[in-house]
């Protein structure tokens, strides 16, 4: 199965370059370091300088932010672990670097075929392998267990959605799946979901989300100030956040609605794709409303009805300063984004029936009365107006979503004991060049 598999992806190849290029259209960063997608880092020193101990993968930003405290946690060892970070997408690259510079490496997501796989493993030669939350490559999986190189999936989560598609090729899955050394689950549901599909027991636990162990900085209530000053102090705010291609159309209509009963209400939208940003402001002005982006610096005077979010790691500052939030990727089906960023800093959240990316932690908070869920925008408006005049009601909502996450704190500690564990074990044992490096040959 795994040489269909291989056979599927060496046809696709091409159809993946010129995705890419389509893609660097809108965003030009597509364009670049194709090499290292390939698992070709030719340049001088720059095969030496990909060595690292451990190899997290983190997709885009929210991996990326995820994986922030791990990283933390490796760097701050006695001694120091080097760490190397792939993703798959430029903006993933571009908040690493802002969070941690030059102290972690950065290369692109090599494609998941054998000889991309060894050319990468050969270059890195990791002592350990860390994947965020959904990522199961085979290829990769299988040339790590080749090499004995231990992988976890960590922060694990597995739809049911995503298991039934597994579950259409269970013993490949099976097999591929047995290959982590560890599978540290969010929840019970996703551990069982895992072991339908044939992981042995011993290779699961559950440690919990450590997105529920998120740190609000110190500085950020103060940041947040400064933006609802800019904003106006006096008017009703809702941000849409993360949102996705087709929604923002849903939520423009639901602001016509909102400011029938709040005129000076003001909408800050942030796309969830910085190549959308400039189609998304060509939308909002279509629809009539006036526009202020947060790129450009403008002022955002009481005309101003929409704030274009079009810059890179301000959502939090965003969503401190607002009244209400709606998270996107939830009104049409692309499975939703994390409440929880709400919830930590007390502001309630609405969200669209498709969250099946974040269905434990949707529940949770629904079940709290942390968070509200809407089926379009007539309900959305009905949400956003209802707790946009009642400032009391917003507190009951957001205090119930910053309870839910201090309960659930510690996901990130049971995680770290984990990779402590693994990271012990390979201290004490031979450095990697003395181990046997054999490596795949099949495609």
């Amino acid at each position: 199965m795994r040489h269909l598999y291989s056979a599927l992806l060496y046809l696709l190849l091409p159809l993946a370059l010129l995705r890419l290029l389509w893609r660097s259209r809108l965003a030009p960063a597509y364009r670049e370091r194709w090499s290292e997608r390939l698992g070709f880092f030719a340049e001088a020193g720059k095969a030496s300088a990909m060595r690292a101990d451990v190899w997290i993968h983190a997709v885009s930003v929210g991996e990326v932010q995820a994986a922030q405290p791990l990283i933390r946690h490796l760097l701050g060892r006695e001694p120091a672990l080097s760490v190397i970070v792939t993703t798959t997408t430029p903006t993933g690259a571009r908040r690493l670097q802002e969070l941690f510079g030059t102290r972690v490496h950065h290369c692109y997501t090599p494609f998941d075929l054998p000889p991309i796989m060894r050319r990468f493993l050969h270059a890195v030669r990791p002592r350990l392998v860390l994947v965020l939350e959904t990522e199961i490559w085979p290829n990769m999986l299988f040339a790590c267990a080749r090499q004995q190189i231990p992988v976890i999936l960590a922060n694990a989560r597995l739809s049911a959605r995503s298991a039934r598609g597994y579950a259409r090729v269970r013993d490949f899955a099976a097999q591929t799946m047995r290959c982590f050394a560890l599978i540290a689950a969010q929840s019970e549901e996703d551990a069982a979901r895992f072991a339908r599909l044939g992981v042995p027991r011993e290779q699961l636990q559950v440690t919990g989300s450590i997105k529920f162990d998120v740190q609000v900085p110190a500085s950020l209530m103060d940041r947040a100030e400064v933006m609802r000053r800019n904003w106006g102090m006096n008017r009703a705010v809702w941000v849409a956040a993360s949102t996705h291609e087709g929604e923002e159309e849903i939520l423009l209509d639901a602001h016509q609605l909102v400011r029938a009963h709040h005129p000076d209400a003001l909408l800050v939208l942030v796309p969830r794709h910085p190549e959308r940003f400039d189609r998304v402001a060509a939308l909002v002005q279509r629809q009539g409303f006036v526009l202020a982006r947060r790129s450009h610096d403008d002022p955002c005077g009481d005309q101003v009805a929409v704030y274009l979010g079009d810059t890179m790691g301000e959502l939090t500052v965003f969503l401190a300063a607002a009244d209400a939030a709606f998270i996107g990727g939830s009104l049409v089906p692309v499975g939703g984004h994390n409440l929880l960023e709400a919830a930590a800093v007390g502001v309630p959240a609405v969200t669209g029936p498709h969250t099946f990316n974040f269905t434990a932690i949707t529940e949770l908070l629904l079940r709290a009365g942390a968070a509200a869920r809407v089926a379009d925008a007539a309900e959305l408006a009905q949400c956003i107006t209802a707790w946009l005049g009642d400032a009391a009601e917003r507190a009951r909502v957001g205090e119930n979503g910053l309870r839910v996450v201090e309960q659930n704190r510690g996901a990130l500690a049971s995680l770290l004991a984990v990779i402590d564990e693994r990271i012990n074990a390979f201290e004490a044992g031979p450095p990697i060049d003395e181990r046997a490096q054999g490596t795949p040959t099949d495609a």
